[in-house]
């Protein structure tokens, strides 16, 4: 008798091993083929992910950028094919850039509007709220004049001891003190004004004569916006490729061009940074270079670096030494851009013209420093990062240098903290002057000593512009009259101990 499904079970446990064999069978094989393929893999292993990165530029290469950085080849439909001596300046004048400040408006209110109008440092003054009629401008250079009186380090003539101490006890007893009652002390230059319609020909020839700033105005009279000499130069840098007689010039060596000056005057970086304010007042500056006793570039200091100074707290910085301040300015740079930041404010004799007017564009200054050798190496540090000055001493909290000059003397910065390099060749090596001394740290101690290089001179905004002006055919004044004239408008009780110490011709900018 049969079982019932007993014949099934049997073909169901045959059928079973048939399936068990088959899958053992695909199995091995596809274990022989992952080796296989592991093998294959091996013999040819996959390309490395090196091949697919950007090849690394050479030292030489960088080098050659940092000398003809790129600028912008591609034409401006507003200038392509104009002669850029025919361009109205009313074409580049903003609105925005015009800021006012009443003459009976405190000095703290108009600092405070100075403060926020990065683009041209100044503020036009006019008599009355509603007039657009400008009769003076407030900048930075006009705050050093008055923070120096408030702090009693300006002399003033005889027949203004009186409006010195009054200004002086008015700010230290926060009365208001009103823009009219400092413009005896700040003797300013007569404005210059060009009409809207007036061409960019004339506004060249005025900047490379040593103007600074001119206004622009309408049919009216009306201000309707300011040029500076930095954003002339700054349009020129942009839109040259429009303009074949600037562009040539930028692929020239400074060394060929011959521009700039070789007599300077510099600040020691262990001067109290009282000495660089009345050094940057009494010759008429806005900035000055930091070095230290081998003349060696370590900083830069201008008057646009006074916001950091508008408050009672920071006083104590005027005893405190330029290299301290030098710390500060980068700290708060570095807070203010949410990163640190090193600007260049130095150049060589073998940098190029680009080279320099991208610097003086990108880091907003009026001169750039020309060392003796640029960097050892394209790959070092473009600029001096701080480090500690002595063991365990940092340069942010260095104690103050012991001089004599501070807060509460008067007189002119001492011999010891002010650097008067005369006139050289660019290729003269650079000596310090006979009886010439220094009480600073050694030069190794400090940031910069080994990446700047040896301070022989200095090209400024006047100089580049005045370079385009010859170069197109115009005439520029002597730049050396403007800057006497602007030092004469300075105090002048302070100034022989300095010029006791200089040739016969003055180029300082």
């Amino acid at each position: 008798m049969d079982i019932p499904g007993a014949h099934g079970g049997t073909n169901n446990s045959s059928s079973s091993s048939l399936l068990s064999t088959s899958q053992t069978e695909r199995t091995k094989s596809h274990i022989a083929a992952h080796r296989q393929s592991f093998a294959e893999d091996q013999r040819r292993p996959p390309p490395s992910p090196r091949t697919h990165r950007h090849p690394s530029l050479t030292q030489q290469a960088v080098q050659e950028l940092m000398n003809h950085p790129p600028v912008n080849r591609h034409a401006n439909p507003q200038y392509a094919g104009r002669n850029w001596q025919e361009i109205a300046v009313g074409e580049l004048a903003v609105a925005e850039d015009v800021k006012w400040a009443n003459l009976d408006e405190s000095v703290q209110d108009a600092t405070l509007t100075l403060l926020k109008n990065h683009p041209t440092n100044a503020v036009l003054v006019r008599e009355t709220p509603t007039s657009k009629r400008a009769i003076s401008t407030f900048d930075y250079s006009d705050l050093n004049a008055y923070l120096l009186v408030v702090v009693g380090l300006a002399k003033p003539e005889e027949d203004q001891i009186e409006l010195y101490d009054h200004i002086a006890k008015s700010a230290q007893a926060q009365t208001p003190v009103a823009l009219r009652e400092i413009q005896p002390i700040l003797k300013k230059s007569e404005l210059v004004v060009l009409p809207t319609e007036a061409t960019l020909d004339a506004a060249v020839e005025a900047f490379g004569s040593g103007i600074h700033r001119l206004l622009i105005t309408n049919v009216a009279g009306e201000v309707i916006g300011i040029l500076s000499q930095l954003r002339l130069l700054e349009f020129f840098w942009k839109e040259a490729v429009n303009f074949p007689v600037i562009d040539r010039l930028y692929g020239s060596l400074l060394r060929d061009l011959q521009i700039g000056s070789t007599q300077i005057i510099a600040v020691n970086a262990d001067a109290p940074l009282a000495d660089a304010l009345l050094l940057m007042h009494n010759e008429g500056l806005t900035s000055v270079a930091v070095v230290d006793q081998g003349h060696n570039v370590l900083g830069n200091i201008s008057t646009a670096d006074l916001r950091l100074l508008t408050s009672a707290n920071n006083l104590p910085l005027f005893k405190r030494s330029c290299m301290h301040f030098i710390s500060v300015i980068l700290n708060e740079r570095g807070v203010e851009h949410g990163r640190d930041s090193f600007p260049v404010f130095y150049v060589n004799y073998y940098s190029t013209l680009a080279h320099t007017v991208a610097k003086l564009v990108a880091t907003r200054s009026h001169r750039m420093w020309v060392v003796e050798s640029a960097s050892p190496s394209p790959s070092a540090p473009a600029t001096p990062l701080l480090q500690p000055v002595q063991p365990g001493l940092t340069a942010a909290t260095a104690p103050p240098p012991t001089s004599t000059t501070g807060v509460g003397s008067t007189g002119s910065p001492g011999p010891q903290s002010t650097v008067i390099l005369p006139s050289q060749s660019p290729s003269a090596p650079q000596s310090p002057l006979p009886g010439q001394s220094f009480s600073s740290v050694p030069s190794a101690s400090l940031p910069g000593a080994h990446v700047s290089g040896k301070l022989t001179g200095v090209v400024s905004l006047t100089d580049v512009l005045n370079l385009f002006a010859k170069s197109s055919g115009l005439r520029p004044s002597d730049p050396s009259e403007q800057r006497a004239r602007r030092r004469r408008s300075s105090s002048a009780s302070v100034r022989p101990s300095i010029d006791a110490g200089r040739g016969s011709v003055d180029f300082r900018r």
